[in-house]
């Protein structure tokens, strides 16, 4: 893969600005028509701008956006999803990838692309084990800034100002979808003294895992807006699990989240 250094970039992006083609400033300066193609929504978008073409709405800059259905497809996106500019495509795509195990969370998936995007097509892709929910559409830029080059473990991960004022309006639907990609409902057991004889039981809990500690953070303070507790929970040393086992908190999750299916 090649990087190419913050000059040449600027370069590129003064050129887009002044109102050239892609194609003629790739070759210009011999960058992939693929890369100028992904600088330049970027580009757009830091500047405050829609930055899909204006011959389809955006959901967001046309004021159509649902914000329930938002704040879910975010926690999916930023567990389960990524966003792709493939080259030969001009339009870059947003997958969710749902375990075959839980077809309810597929549904719901797609549900909520639908809502969010409801003048684009939506498809599953099989994959092993799995299915890719997916839609293509020039407004993801705009709908979901965190996307850049590598793993979001790698990248900062803040929430737009707009995008925290969606997830404060609706907090729950962001904990589910967060839940639904990289989290769980399990029965965890203990054992205990009572009256002398060593006693097993189960308790419920609900774990999220995800290696950025960004996203962990987006996590656990929309947890503490919300009154529920939390603690971390270690693996190999490094706090990738966050638990709730509380049972009045857990009482909560299950009334707004409850287990995937």
């Amino acid at each position: 893969m090649n990087f190419y250094g913050t000059e040449l970039r600027q370069k590129a992006v003064a050129l887009l600005r002044s109102g050239a083609k892609n194609a003629d400033v790739a070759r210009k300066l011999n960058v992939p028509a693929g890369t100028i193609g992904y600088w330049k929504p970027m580009d757009r978008a830091k500047r405050g701008e829609c930055p899909g073409a204006h011959r389809s709405p955006c959901p967001r800059c046309d004021g159509q956006l649902d914000p329930a259905a938002y704040a879910y497809l975010l926690g999916l996106y930023l567990g389960d999803g990524h966003i792709v500019q493939n080259r030969s495509m001009r339009t870059p795509s947003l997958s969710v990838t749902c375990a075959d195990s839980w077809p309810g969370l597929m549904d719901l998936c797609e549900e909520a692309m639908r809502t969010v995007f409801p003048a684009n097509s939506v498809c599953r892709v099989r994959r092993k084990g799995c299915h890719e929910v997916k839609m293509y559409s020039k407004h993801l830029w705009c709908l979901f800034p965190q996307h850049g080059p590598g793993r979001k473990h790698g990248r900062p991960i803040v929430l737009a100002s707009w995008q925290q004022q969606l997830v404060d309006a609706h907090p729950w639907e962001f904990v589910r979808g967060l839940i639904h990609s990289d989290g769980c409902r399990n029965m965890n057991w203990t054992t205990r003294i009572v009256r002398g004889e060593q006693k097993r039981y189960k308790y419920p809990r609900y774990w999220f895992t995800n290696v950025s500690d960004d996203i962990r953070q987006l996590y656990t303070d929309t947890l503490d807006k919300l009154g529920i507790e939390w603690k971390h929970c270690t693996r190999a040393g490094k706090k990738y699990n966050i638990s709730v086992a509380r049972r009045a908190s857990v009482a909560l999750m299950d009334a707004h989240v409850g287990p995937k299916y």
